[in-house]
C-alpha cells in the first residue's frame, strides 16, 4: 500500500522558459544587483545573465500580470489575477516575501508603482470601477481607496516631484489624482484643442507639474497640471506601449518595434529600430523597455527579452525567449539527448537544451501544432497539427520528411512505437492511426473502438499493443499494427508497457481524488525506475506520486508556478529532469528531480513558502492515515459550534416580526418588574473542549471561562467576579503577559474578542471584523503585549494578527483546512508565530498585510501528528508541541529534531516556565521538565486521595484527562476535562476550587424546600447537591447508571425524586443520596417529576410518552396515569390542596388533571388564574402569555419560576437569556429585564425557598448559575445591569413643527438636482476648470482682492471668462442645523456655514473669507477645542450613495485662517453627515451620518483612517458629542433616543439612557447636549425639559427649562455654566451649581 505516502523524493524548479509580454506591460527592470526581474505565469524570475542564473518567487497562486520595482531597486511589487487577488512585495536578493496585501482588490490587479521614497504602494484593480487603491506596504494597511474609471486604467505613476499627486491613465481619459486624509480626488486632464481626445497608454511625471504620456496613435501628450500643452506628433509609428524615466532622460517604446531615447526636456536622442537587427522580424511589438545607463532592456509581444548596449545599437543580444501567444500543448523528449520539443498554436516548433538552458531551434510550420513526438532513434519528429494533419521533420536541420493529411479534426496525440517501425497518430474524431515509418508513413492500420477524442497513447515494449485512453475516461487495448481491439483482460495483464502517459488504468488510480469523476488531469508520466508518477492538472499543479498508485485519494506532493491549466508533462530521458508546459502562459518549466538519496543531504530544501492555497487536498502530508484520532479529540472535532440563530441576527429578526408586534402592542403593556437579578456565583469551567483556558491574574486571583461569562475568582474569599461582556459561549481566552488584562474569544456569526481588565472587568478593546466565522477556537499576546494572535473555526480555520489596542487587523492568512487548537507567538520576534491542530504544526511570519506559513518539516523523524498544544522555548528558534499520541515534539526553526515520550494517550496542555516545562496529558498527570525535555523532574497524578482538606467540592473520577496547566504563586493550576480546577501545591496535596458538571446536556433542577442548597441531574450521569450559601460548593454526588433530565425535592426536604433518560424514576435520601426506591414504568425519558405539597403524599411522574403516572409514596403504589396529552410532557405543576394537576405539552398544550386518578379536566382561562397553585413552572397560559418574545417561532422559552410573593416570573430560553417578568404577564410581548450569562439554552430556573436566589442552568454549557435578587429600592449601580426591553416605549412626550420638519427634510443631493432650476449656459463649476489651491481668495482682515483674470477654453471662440470672485454672503443656516457657529481667536472672528461654503466673518471689520472645497451644501461644523490644533475646522456635507467617489459624502477638515484642507475623509455615510465633534485631545473625529441606520463613526482624522463605526439608532440622531475629557466616551441624542458610548479598540459599546428609576418618566426626543464634571450628562429635549444623567441612568429633570424645544446647549468649560437656546427668543443660562444642583 505504497501509496498511503507521499514520494520521498522532491522537485526543484530550475528554470522558467519565456516571459509575458502579451496582455502586460511595462514589467521588466534592472535591480541593484544588476539582475534583471520580470514574471511569467505565476512566478516572479530574477535572472542573472552573468551567472546565466534564475531565482523564483512563488508566492502567487495565480497569473501575475502587473509588476512594480520600488526605488531602491531591491524590492519588487507583484500583483496577480483571481477571484481574491493579492500583492506582494518581496526582496529580489533573497526572493522572500516581505508583506502580503489582500482582500481589496477583485479580479485582478493591473497596475503598481511605489512613490518617491518607497513607503507607499498603489494599485489599480480589474474589477468594473477599476478601483485605485494606496497602501501603507510595510504594515499591509491600505490608506485610501477610491473608484478609478469607469473603463481600462493602462498605467499609473506617483508624481515623484509632488507629495500626494498622482497621475493615471487609461481608456479615452487621464486623470491627477490629489491624496488627502483618506480621500483621492480625481481632477481629469482636459484635452481641449491641442489634441484628440483618445486612449492614453503609458505616462512618466517631470518637474514643473509636467507630466508626459504615450497615446494609441504614436504621439506623446505633454500636460501641465491638469491641462493639454503640446504634443510630439509621430513619436512612434503606431501605439506606445511603454515609458521609463531615467537619470538621463526617457525611454519609450511602441508596437512598432522600435526604441526611442529622449533626453530630460523629451527632446529626441536617438532611435532603435529593433525589425532592422539581426534578431528582428516583421512584427515585433515592444511591451516593456527600461534605460540604466548604457543598458537597455526590451521586452516584446512574443516573449522575448532583448538587451541593447547602447554603443552597438543594432546588435541587441536576445537573453530569453518563449513560445507567443496561443495555447502550448505539444512537448516530446528527445530519446538520447537532454533535449526537449515543444510545439504550439503560434505554429513554431523548438527545441530547447536542458542542460544550456537555451533555444536551439525554431521552425515555423503552416498550421497549429498540437502534439509531438521523436522516433526511437532520435531522427524524426512527427508534429500533429490542428487541422487533422501531420508532418515529420528531420531533427537534425529541420527537414520536411512527409505531411500527411487523413482527418478532419486535430491530432491530439501522436507516438512511435519502442521499436520505431510504426507510428500510432490519435485525432479528436476518435480515431487511432498507425502509419509504417519505413514505408514512407503508409498507413497500416486503424483503431476504431473510442466514443470520444483520443488524449493519451501508450505501446507496449514489444511494440505489439497500444493503449488509448480517450475523453469519456475509457481506456482500450489494440492488437498492432492492425487495430484489432482487444477484449480479453487475461491478453493484456501480461503486457509491459513501454511508456505511461495514461491517466486511467490501475496503477494510476491514486492520482484521482476519492470520490470525483472530474476529468481534470491532463498529463501524467511514469518514472519506473524511480518508481515516481508525475500528473499534471487544471489548476496549475504539478503533483509527485508513488508508482504505481492503485488506490484512490493517493498521498502526492505538489509544486505550483503555472498559472492554470498544465496541458503536459514529461520526464527527461535520463529522469532527471520533469518539463512541464503551461497552456494559456505558453510557458516552460524544466524541475529538477531530487531523489530520496539525496534528500538525506539536502535538508536544507525547505517546503516552499506558500501562499497560495491551491486546489488540491492539501496532500504534502508524509503520512497520510495517522492512527485513529484519540477519542477525546475525536469527539471535540465533531462538535460543531453553529446556531441557528446568532445573537447578531435578533435585530434583523425583530424588524420582520414588528407587524406582528404593532397589531398586539395596542394594549398598554405592563412594566418590567422592579426587581433586578445580578450574578453572584457560576459552577462550572469550560475544560471539554478547550484547552490553556486558565490562568493566575496579577492580584493572585485565577481567571477562566464559562459559558458566557469570563470568570475571576478569589481563592482566598471563595468569591467570583464576572465579566459579562460576550453574548455566547466563549471558546477561548489568553492572558497579557503582565496578568492584567485577559482576551476571550466567542462564537458568532461574526464573533469578537474582547480583551479586558481584571481589576476593573471593563472592556479594553473588541476586535471583529468579518475576519473569523462561527467563532474563535484560540487566541494569544504577544511578548510585549501589543500583539493578538487569534485563529477562527471557519472553514479555512483563519488566522489574524492583530494590534488590539487600536483594534486594528494588522495581517490575515488561512490557517489550515483541519482544526487548530492553539496558536501562540514567538516570545522574542513579534512577527512570527506558530499553529498547531489536527495533522498539521506550521510555523509562520507575517508579512505586510499577510502570514506566510510553512510547514513544520517531520523527516524521517516522526509521522505527521495532531498536535494538542505547543510553546515556545528558550530561543527563538526552538518550539514544543504536544501531540495526540503522548509525545513532545521538539522543533528548531521549522525541523522536527527529536520526539519525547511524555503521556500515555494525548498532552492536552504545555506551559513553559524559566527552568523547564510543564506537561499535562488525558492520563490525568501532571508532569515537570528539565529545560530541554531530557528528563522528567517530577509527575503529580491527580487523584482523590491527595486532595486537601479546604476543597470546594469533590473529584469524581481519578486521573481526570487534564485540559489546562498555569503556574503561579507556588502552585500548579490545572483544568480538567470534567470542568473542575484544581490547585497543586508543590508538595503535592491538591485543593478542588470550581467545578461544574462534565459533557452532556444539564436539565435537572430542584431547589431545597427550607435550605439554601439545590439538586440537579445531568446527562454525564450524576446526581449532584449543591450549597448555594457563601461556602458555595458541591456537597455530594453520586453516579447514576443512566443521565437524568429532572428531580425534585420532598416537601420535608428528606427525600430527593430523580427521572432518569431509560424512563426509570427513583427516590433517594436527600442527605446520603442513597436509593429508597426506584420504578421503571416507561420506555421514554422523564422529563418532569414533583411532589405534591403539603405532606408530599402524591409523586407525578410526567415523561416522553405524554403520560404522567401518579405514585402513592406511602406505599410506593402507582395511583392514577393521566392521559389525553397528544405530544411529550414538558412541565407539571400542583395546585395548593394537591388535587389538580397544571400541565405543559411539547405541542404548547395547557392540560389539567385532577389527581390521584388523573381525569383530565376543562377549565376556561379565567378561572386559571383564580386557582392557587403550589408552584409555577408552566410556560403557558394567559398569565404568562407575555413570556414569549416577538420572535416566537425562532425560540422557545425553555423554563420558568414564579417567586413564593407571586410577583415575579423568571423565564429561561433557547437563546441564553434569563428574563424576569411581573406577574402575571397578561398580554403580548410584555417588558422584562434581561441578562445574558448563559451561552445557548437555559433549560431550567429556579427561585430558592426564601426568593433571594435564582438558580439557572445552562443545557450545553453545563454551568450551574446562581442569582441574588435585589429587591426593588435596592440598586447600587452595577457596570452589569441589564437591558431594557425589546421594545423602546412608543408613547412619546411632545411635538413640535420644527422637529418634525428637520426629521423628514430629505436632502436632494446638489450635484445631481441642477435640472430642478431651469437655467442656459453653462454653470461656473460645471466649466472645466476648478480652482486649485493657490487660486483661493487671499486671507486678509481686508475685504479680499480681485483675481487676475483667467483664460479658459470652452466653446469655439477662444474669449476670456471672468471669474466671479465671491465677496460677501448674506444668510446662514438655521433652519436644519444646530450648534454651527463658533467664535475663533478669543472671540474676533465668528465662523458658520451656510449653502456649501464655511464662512468667516471678523467682528470688526465686518468681513468674510470662505471655503469653497465643498461641492455641495454643508450640513454641520465644528471646532476643534485642543490647544494643539487652532483654529482647525470640520464641516460635513450631503452626498449621494458612498461609493467612495468624488460625489460621496464627506467631511473636510481646514484651517480657518489660511483656508488649507488638511484632510478630506470620505465616508460610507450615504446621504450626508448631520454631525461632527472633536474629541478631548484633538486627534479624533465623530460624525453621524443620515443614512437609514444613522451611523456612528470615529476617525483618526490627520491620517484619514476610519477607526470604528456602527449603526447608531433606527431614527434620526441629532447630534453626537465626546465628552470635553474623554477621547473614549460620547452621548448621542436624537428621536427618543439618548445613548451613552464607549470606544473600545475598534468596536463602539453603546447603553441606552435608563429611565427606569424617575417616576413617570418617558423617553422623549432629545436635541442638544452638554456635560458637567463627575459623569453628569444633559441632555435638552423637545418639550423644553432638561434631563440630568448620572453615567447612563437618568437622575433628574429640569422641568420646562424653555417653552419650547431645547435646540442648542453650550458649556463654557471654565466656569460650569451650561447656556441654553431655545426657540423662544431670549436664551437662558442654566446655573451649573445653583440650579442643577
Amino acid at each position: 500500500m505504497a501509496a498511503r505516502s507521499a514520494p520521498s523524493c522532491h522537485l526543484r524548479l530550475e528554470w522558467v522558459y519565456g516571459y509575458r509580454g502579451h496582455q502586460c506591460r511595462n514589467n521588466l527592470y534592472y535591480t541593484a544587483a544588476k539582475e534583471i526581474v520580470y514574471f511569467v505565469a505565476g512566478v516572479g524570475v530574477v535572472y542573472s545573465p552573468r551567472e546565466h542564473r534564475q531565482k523564483f518567487y512563488r508566492g502567487h497562486s495565480d497569473d501575475i500580470i502587473s509588476l512594480a520595482l520600488h526605488p531602491e531597486r531591491v524590492l519588487v511589487a507583484t500583483g496577480q489575477v483571481g477571484k481574491e487577488p493579492y500583492i506582494c512585495i518581496w526582496d529580489s536578493y533573497t526572493v522572500q516575501t516581505i508583506s502580503v496585501l489582500k482582500d481589496v482588490h477583485t479580479h485582478g490587479i493591473a497596475c503598481l508603482a511605489f512613490d518617491l521614497d518607497g513607503q507607499r504602494l498603489v494599485s489599480v484593480g480589474l474589477d468594473s470601477k477599476n478601483a485605485v487603491c494606496v497602501w501603507d506596504w510595510k504594515r499591509g494597511k491600505m490608506l485610501s481607496m477610491a473608484p478609478g474609471h469607469t473603463d481600462r486604467i493602462f498605467d499609473i505613476s506617483w508624481d515623484l516631484y509632488q507629495p500626494n499627486k498622482l497621475v493615471s491613465c487609461g481608456v479615452k481619459h487621464i486623470k491627477f489624482w490629489s491624496l488627502c486624509g483618506n480621500a483621492l480626488t480625481p481632477k481629469r486632464g482636459v484635452f481641449g484643442k491641442t489634441g484628440d481626445l483618445q486612449t492614453i497608454l503609458c505616462l512618466a511625471c517631470a518637474r514643473d507639474e509636467l507630466t508626459y504620456s504615450g497615446a494609441l496613435n504614436g504621439d506623446i501628450y505633454v500636460w501641465k497640471g491638469i491641462n493639454l500643452i503640446r504634443t510630439i506628433q509621430g513619436a512612434h509609428a503606431a501605439g506606445i506601449f511603454s515609458m521609463n524615466a531615467c537619470e538621463e532622460g526617457f525611454a519609450t517604446g511602441g508596437r512598432d518595434g522600435c526604441i526611442r531615447l529622449w533626453d530630460l526636456t523629451f527632446k529626441p536622442i536617438t532611435v532603435i529600430d529593433l525589425r532592422e537587427t539581426d534578431q528582428g522580424y516583421k512584427g515585433l511589438s515592444v511591451r516593456s523597455v527600461c534605460w540604466r545607463g548604457d543598458h537597455i532592456l526590451v521586452g516584446t509581444q512574443d516573449s522575448e527579452i532583448f538587451e541593447i548596449v547602447v554603443q552597438e545599437r543594432n546588435k541587441p543580444f536576445l537573453i530569453m525567449q518563449g513560445h507567443c501567444e496561443g495555447e502550448l500543448w505539444a512537448l516530446a523528449v528527445h530519446p538520447t539527448k537532454p533535449l526537449a520539443v515543444t510545439g504550439s498554436d503560434d505554429r513554431s516548433v523548438r527545441i530547447w537544451s536542458l542542460v544550456d538552458h537555451a533555444l536551439i531551434a525554431r521552425c515555423n510550420m503552416e498550421e497549429p501544432i498540437r502534439c509531438a513526438a521523436v522516433n526511437a532513434d532520435g531522427i524524426h519528429l512527427a508534429l500533429g497539427m490542428k487541422d487533422g494533419s501531420f508532418t515529420v521533420l528531420r531533427v537534425r536541420d529541420m527537414t520536411e520528411v512527409v505531411h500527411i493529411k487523413d482527418r478532419k479534426e486535430a491530432i491530439h496525440e501522436l507516438k512511435y512505437s519502442p521499436d520505431g517501425t510504426y507510428l500510432a497518430v490519435g485525432c479528436n474524431d476518435s480515431s487511432v492511426d498507425i502509419y509504417g515509418v519505413a514505408q514512407r508513413y503508409k498507413k497500416v492500420g486503424e483503431c476504431l473502438g473510442s466514443l470520444s477524442f483520443i488524449t493519451h497513447l501508450d505501446w507496449s515494449s514489444d511494440s505489439r499493443y497500444l493503449q488509448t485512453n480517450d475523453g469519456n475516461g475509457k481506456r482500450l487495448f489494440y492488437r498492432m499494427p492492425g487495430g484489432k481491439e482487444v477484449t480479453s483482460t487475461e491478453e493484456i495483464k501480461g503486457v509491459h508497457w513501454a511508456s505511461w502517459t495514461c491517466v486511467s488504468g490501475l496503477e494510476v488510480n491514486g492520482i484521482w481524488p476519492k470520490y470525483s469523476d472530474i476529468n481534470d488531469i491532463n498529463s501524467v508520466d511514469g518514472n519506473y525506475i524511480g518508481q515516481v508518477l508525475v500528473t499534471a492538472d487544471d489548476y496549475g499543479i504539478i503533483k509527485l506520486f508513488r508508482y504505481p498508485c492503485l488506490r484512490k485519494g493517493a498521498k502526492f506532493r505538489k509544486y505550483i508556478g503555472h498559472s492554470a491549466h498544465v496541458t503536459n508533462v514529461r520526464w527527461s530521458h535520463d529522469y532527471q529532469w520533469v518539463i512541464s508546459i503551461g497552456g494559456a502562459d505558453h510557458s516552460v518549466f524544466q524541475w529538477k528531480f531530487i531523489p530520496e538519496r539525496k534528500l538525506k543531504d539536502a535538508v536544507h530544501i525547505a517546503p516552499q513558502e506558500s501562499l497560495a492555497d491551491s486546489h488540491s487536498d492539501e496532500s504534502d502530508s508524509d503520512l497520510s492515515d495517522v492512527p485513529e484520532l484519540d477519542s477525546e479529540i475525536e469527539q471535540e472535532t465533531q462538535l460543531t459550534y453553529r446556531r441557528q440563530v446568532y445573537k447578531e441576527d435578533l435585530p434583523q429578526l425583530k424588524e420582520q416580526c414588528k407587524e406582528k408586534q404593532k397589531s398586539a402592542t395596542s394594549k398598554r403593556r405592563e412594566r418590567a418588574p422592579g426587581n433586578s437579578i445580578r450574578l453572584h456565583f457560576v459552577h462550572g469551567y469550560r475544560g471539554y473542549d478547550c484547552r490553556s483556558n486558565l490562568f493566575y491574574t496579577q492580584i493572585g486571583e485565577i481567571v477562566y471561562h464559562v459559558a458566557a461569562v469570563g470568570v475571576i475568582y478569589n481563592r482566598q474569599q471563595n468569591t467570583q467576579r464576572f465579566y459579562l461582556g460576550h453574548d455566547d459561549d466563549i471558546l477561548c481566552l489568553t492572558i497579557h503577559p503582565l496578568k492584567d488584562y485577559v482576551a476571550t474569544g466567542q462564537v458568532g456569526r461574526d464573533p469578537s474578542i474582547h480583551i479586558w481588565d481584571t481589576e476593573t472587568i471593563k472592556p479594553l478593546s473588541i476586535l471583529k471584523g468579518g475576519h473569523h466565522q462561527y467563532g474563535v477556537s484560540a487566541v494569544d499576546f504577544s511578548a510585549d503585549g501589543k500583539r493578538l494572535a487569534s485563529v477562527g473555526i471557519d472553514d479555512s480555520h483563519t488566522v489574524v494578527l492583530w494590534d488590539w489596542k487600536k483594534g486594528e487587523k494588522l495581517s490575515i492568512a488561512r490557517g489550515s483546512k483541519d482544526k487548530i487548537f492553539v496558536v501562540k507567538m514567538n516570545p522574542y520576534v513579534p512577527d512570527k508565530l506558530i499553529t498547531a491542530g489536527i495533522k498539521h504544526m506550521k510555523f509562520w511570519r507575517k508579512a505586510g498585510g499577510g502570514l506566510i506559513g510553512r510547514k513544520g518539516y517531520i523527516g524521517t523523524l516522526g509521522k505527521n501528528d495532531t498536535m494538542m498544544c505547543a510553546v515556545y522555548g528558550w530561543t527563538e528558534e526552538m518550539a514544543f508541541s504536544g501531540t495526540s499520541t503522548g509525545d513532545v515534539c521538539i522543533w528548531r526553526d521549522i525541523f522536527l529534531v527529536k520526539t519525547v515520550k511524555a503521556h500515555d494517550g494525548p498532552v492536552f496542555s504545555m506551559h513553559a516556565l524559566e527552568k523547564g516545562f510543564v506537561t499535562g496529558g488525558k492520563d490525568g498527570i501532571v508532569a515537570l521538565w528539565d529545560d530541554s525535555f531530557e528528563r522528567c523532574l517530577k509527575t503529580y497524578a491527580i487523584k482523590r486521595a491527595a486532595l486537601a482538606p479546604g476543597s470546594k467540592g469533590l473529584l469524581l473520577e481519578d486521573n481526570p484527562s487534564i485540559r489546562a496547566i498555569s503556574l503561579g504563586h507556588g502552585h500548579i493550576l490545572v483544568g480538567t476535562k470534567n470542568g473542575e480546577i484544581l490547585e497543586v501545591d508543590k508538595s503535592g496535596p491538591i485543593t478542588l476550587l470550581v467545578q461544574g458538571h462534565m459533557e452532556g446536556e444539564v436539565w435537572g433542577l430542584a431547589t431545597h424546600p427550607y435550605l439554601p442548597i439545590c439538586a440537579t441531574v445531568s446527562d454525564d450521569k450524576t446526581l449532584r447537591i449543591w450549597d448555594l450559601s457563601p461556602s458555595h460548593c458541591m456537597l455530594a454526588v453520586r453516579k447514576l447508571k443512566k443521565g437524568g433530565r429532572c428531580c425534585c425535592f420532598s416537601p420535608d426536604g428528606k427525600a430527593l425524586a430523580v427521572g432518569l433518560n431509560d424512563g426509570s424514576f427513583l427516590m433517594a435520601n436527600a442527605d446520603t443520596l442513597e436509593d429508597l426506591v426506584s420504578f421503571h414504568h416507561r420506555k421514554d425519558m422523564i422529563s418532569d417529576i414533583r411532589f405534591s405539597p403539603g405532606s408530599g403524599k402524591y409523586l407525578a411522574v410526567a415523561s416522553h410518552d405524554s403520560f404522567i403516572d401518579i405514585y402513592n409514596v406511602m406505599n410506593s403504589k402507582r395511583v392514577g396515569i393521566c392521559k389525553g396529552a397528544t405530544s411529550y410532557i414538558t412541565h407539571i405543576d400542583w395546585d395548593i390542596r394537591g388535587k389538580l394537576l397544571q400541565v405543559n405539552t411539547g405541542a404548547k398544550e395547557q392540560l389539567f388533571f385532577e389527581a390521584p386518578r388523573g381525569k383530565k379536566q376543562t377549565i376556561p382561562s379565567v378561572e386559571v388564574e383564580k386557582i392557587a397553585w403550589a408552584s409555577w413552572t408552566s410556560v403557558l397560559g394567559l398569565c404568562c402569555e407575555g413570556i414569549w418574545p416577538v420572535i416566537g417561532e425562532v425560540t422557545d422559552v425553555t423554563a420558568s419560576c414564579l417567586t413564593s410573593d407571586k410577583m415575579v416570573l423568571a423565564t429561561g430560553d433557547d437563546l441564553g437569556f434569563v428574563k424576569l417578568f411581573r406577574y402575571p404577564t397578561k398580554g403580548k410581548f410584555g417588558k422584562f429585564k434581561r441578562y445574558v450569562a448563559h451561552s445557548t439554552h437555559v433549560t431550567n430556573v429556579r427561585w430558592t425557598y426564601d426568593d433571594s436566589m435564582l438558580v439557572t442552568l445552562g443545557g450545553t454549557d453545563m454551568s450551574l448559575m446562581v442569582w441574588t435578587n435585589e429587591m426593588e429600592g435596592y440598586r447600587e449601580k452595577r457596570p452589569c445591569d441589564s437591558e431594557e426591553s425589546d421594545i423602546d416605549s412608543e408613547e412619546d412626550g411632545g411635538y413640535d413643527s420644527d422637529v418634525t420638519r428637520e426629521n423628514e427634510i430629505s436632502y436632494t443631493i446638489r450635484a445631481l438636482s441642477t435640472n430642478i432650476r431651469p437655467m442656459l449656459g453653462i454653470k461656473p463649476h460645471l466649466q472645466q476648470k476648478e480652482p486649485s489651491i493657490d487660486e483661493r481668495p487671499p486671507v486678509s482682515r481686508a475685504p479680499p482682492q480681485p483675481e487676475k483674470l483667467q483664460t479658459n477654453n470652452v466653446g469655439k471662440k477662444k474669449r476670456p471668462i471672468e471669474d466671479l470672485v465671491l465677496e460677501l454672503i448674506f444668510g446662514y443656516r438655521g433652519r436644519d442645523c444646530r450648534n454651527n457657529v463658533h467664535y475663533l481667536n478669543d472671540g474676533d472672528d465668528i465662523i458658520y456655514h451656510t449653502a456649501s461654503v464655511g464662512i468667516l466673518h471678523n467682528v470688526a471689520t465686518g468681513s468674510q473669507s470662505f471655503y469653497q472645497e465643498h461641492n455641495d451644501d454643508i450640513l454641520c461644523l465644528t471646532v476643534n477645542q485642543h490647544p494643539k490644533f487652532i483654529n482647525i475646522v470640520a464641516t460635513g456635507q450631503v452626498g449621494d450613495s458612498a461609493d467612495m467617489s468624488a460625489t460621496a459624502p464627506s467631511i473636510h477638515i481646514w484651517d480657518a485662517m489660511n483656508k488649507q484642507t488638511l484632510s478630506i475623509l470620505r465616508c460610507y455615510h450615504s446621504k450626508g453627515v448631520c454631525s461632527v465633534s472633536f474629541s478631548a485631545t484633538g486627534k479624533l473625529l465623530l460624525s453621524v451620518g443620515l443614512d437609514p441606520e444613522h451611523t456612528i463613526t470615529i476617525w483618526r482624522w490627520q491620517e484619514g483612517a476610519k477607526i470604528a463605526s456602527r449603526a447608531g439608532h433606527n431614527q434620526r440622531i441629532f447630534v453626537a458629542e465626546f465628552r470635553p475629557d474623554s477621547d473614549t466616551q460620547f452621548v448621542s441624542v436624537g428621536v427618543k433616543h439618548v445613548k451613552f458610548w464607549t470606544l473600545a479598540g475598534r468596536a463602539l459599546l453603546s447603553k441606552k439612557g435608563l429611565l427606569s428609576t424617575l417616576e413617570d418618566a418617558r423617553m422623549q426626543t432629545m436635541l442638544a447636549i452638554a456635560f458637567g464634571a463627575n459623569n453628569l450628562t444633559f441632555t435638552g429635549t423637545i418639550s423644553g425639559d432638561v434631563c440630568v444623567w448620572k453615567d447612563h441612568i437618568l437622575c433628574r429633570i429640569v422641568a420646562r427649562a424653555h417653552n419650547g424645544p431645547v435646540f442648542a446647549m453650550y458649556t463654557t468649560l471654565r466656569d460650569g455654566l451650561i447656556v441654553t437656546g431655545g426657540k423662544e427668543r431670549p436664551a437662558r443660562s442654566l446655573l451649573g451649581q445653583g440650579m442643577l444642583k
